[in-house]
């Protein structure tokens, strides 16, 4: 054992150079591809932005004006990424600012998230909110279609959110635009979905995926600007830390002193 030990010793010394220099020559993956992700599972998400977290939450029943949102905002992810939220100022002064709201049945305002889902909602005209006879159509609001701009203090690979335009029972198609740190077009991807009163979590969702953590901004939009956007909370994908990288070339080249190693050790004996 202490041969074998003194042997890796040696080893170690003598090609530890090689690994470092390995580690700084082998580049990061640098593909820019970007592609659709239309179930949250999917995008493999570790970090989220959860609308609550704002601390203004918006209440039908008893309206305060205190309640509604700037245009823009900073938000915090849950693991501490900070970003930056701009919507669009709506061009009719009849709209309310944006605000968040928790979806919930009547009296609460319903939507085809899931029930107690917060919601980010980019402003709507009050009448909205007056209920309608029984036996009327679904209510068609205008409302502040956006867009909504996400900025992100630190690259990511991935984000995604389920989205829904308050119009019922129309067909409406939603687009996630993503930018580069430079401001380069990476991407945009789109679904068509349809949205509804039903509270039963069927808001479609739209994410964005990269190859490479060079998502610095991103856009949520719809075929539908004239109508109020909406979207649930934001699923975001951070770079795994450079650290675990180097560590794992560290230890591919360890194994391969120790595999060395071993093949000197069987010539000995043979």
């Amino acid at each position: 054992m202490t041969y074998l030990s003194n042997q890796l010793t040696s080893y170690f010394i003598k090609y530890l150079p090689a690994i470092t220099s390995l580690i700084t020559v082998i580049p990061l993956p640098v593909q820019a591809a970007t592609f659709l992700v239309t179930e949250r599972a999917a995008l493999t998400s570790n970090d989220e932005v959860d609308w609550r977290s704002l601390g203004k939450v918006f209440n039908p029943s008893a309206p305060n004006f205190s309640d509604f949102l700037p245009n823009s905002f900073s938000a915090t992810s849950q693991k501490g990424l900070s970003l930056n939220v701009d919507i669009a100022p709506a061009n009719n002064p009849r709209f309310t600012p944006p605000f968040v709201f928790q979806t919930l049945p009547s009296p609460g305002i319903r939507t085809n998230f899931a029930i107690g889902d917060f919601i980010l909602f980019g402003g709507i005209d009050p009448s909205g909110f007056i209920p309608l006879p029984p036996g009327s159509p679904d209510p068609r609001t205008l409302g502040n279609g956006g867009p909504f701009t996400i900025s992100f203090d630190k690259p990511v690979f991935g984000v995604g959110t389920q989205i829904a335009v308050d119009i019922s029972n129309e067909q409406v198609e939603t687009f996630i635009t993503a930018f580069d740190k430079a401001d380069k077009l990476l991407g945009t991807v789109s679904v068509f979905s349809t949205s509804s009163l039903a509270l039963d979590n069927s808001a479609v969702f739209l994410g964005i995926r990269s190859d490479s953590p060079n998502i610095s901004r991103i856009i949520f939009s719809s075929s539908a600007p004239q109508f109020g956007l909406a979207i649930n909370h934001v699923s975001i994908v951070l770079p795994v830390p450079e650290g675990s990288y180097t560590l794992g070339i560290l230890a591919f080249g360890v194994s391969g002193v120790i595999w060395k190693l071993r093949q000197s050790k069987i010539k000995l004996v043979s």
